[in-house]
């Protein structure tokens, strides 16, 4: 059996990490702290990057620990005796003020449970001064900043309107391993005109840098992105399951075995979704990536144990 796992899995599992490290379940509770990004307002691009239908003009309930409470009331019925980490989800949540982002982390810090906030955001948002006040959140409690980066190709990166480059991604990884906050990384297969190389080689570049983890997603077309209209008129290969299964057990092949795997698959809008509808079936897709990595007799690390 794999050394990072407690469910028969070939990979380095969330649920092992969290298991070892807090000996409890553990829980994120995704928030909206109504955070907006430099590619929404103006400052780098408008209309965010092509697949994103999640703009900060959607409605959510503002009162961030009401919001938190919502969801740990529910889990609390399945775990009662569960330990929970605020998810900063939307958008890009360092993209403000100290001061601005103080009033949204500190309140969710103070509940019941709590023993960490996992942050998401992009390299290009961290101001020295946001920076600082990372370090001394790092210092009180459980912090991760998770990074979008997507894709390590800058053509594929203008093609998406990330407007951000790898360069920033670099500099801001540096200047968070310097400061020891820990990093979890998200990419996206299957982005129009990648290769199945293409997808690997952002593997194996993360593969070579200090992060936890990393996330895995699927590219899901919506309804009303710009990535639809794309689609509509140029048609590009949408991966299969078969082709999805393929390239993550490559990527997870040249992962250390040490990366954190936080997500291997997508949960997208079923509401808007457009493609692939395969997606939908998150757990048929976590089988036959299982199934693959047994069928290989491979798993996490085994390409870079060679």
């Amino acid at each position: 059996m794999f050394e990072y796992t407690l469910d028969n899995k070939r990979y380095h599992t969330l649920n092992y990490y969290y298991k070892k490290k807090y000996n409890s379940k553990v829980f994120k509770v995704s928030l909206n702290a109504g955070f907006t990004c430099p590619n929404l307002d103006g400052t780098k691009g408008y209309g965010g990057c092509i697949y994103c239908l999640n703009g900060s003009g959607n409605k959510y309930e503002k009162d961030l620990v009401r919001q938190f409470n919502n969801v740990k009331n529910i889990m609390l019925k399945k775990w009662p005796d569960a330990k929970y980490i605020g998810y900063f989800q939307a958008n890009s949540n360092t993209y403000d003020t100290v001061d601005n982002l103080k009033k949204r982390f500190e309140p969710i810090l103070l509940e019941e449970g709590v023993i960490g906030l996992n942050i998401a955001t992009r390299p290009d948002c961290i101001s020295d001064e946001v920076l600082d006040y990372l370090t001394d959140l790092n210092n009180r409690t459980n912090l991760v900043i998770e990074l979008g980066l997507q894709t390590i190709h800058d053509e594929t990166a203008k093609l998406i309107n990330r407007c951000s480059t790898l360069k920033e991604f670099e500099d801001c990884l540096k200047k968070l391993n310097e400061r020891n906050i820990d990093v979890v990384v998200h990419i996206i297969n299957g982005l129009p005109y990648e290769t199945k190389e293409d997808m690997i080689e952002t593997a194996k570049y993360l593969s070579n840098k200090k992060i936890l983890g990393i996330k895995i997603h699927m590219l899901h077309i919506l309804k009303n992105t710009k990535l639809y209209e794309l689609y509509k008129k140029e048609k590009f290969h949408v991966l299969t399951k078969e082709e999805y299964v393929d390239i993550v057990c490559d990527q997870l092949e040249y992962l250390n075995k040490n990366i954190v795997i936080n997500r291997i698959t997508g949960d997208p809008d079923i509401n808007n979704l457009i493609e692939p509808h395969w997606l939908t079936k998150k757990f048929c897709v976590l089988n036959e990536i299982d199934k693959e990595l047994v069928r290989r007799d491979s798993y996490q690390g085994k390409k870079l144990a060679n």
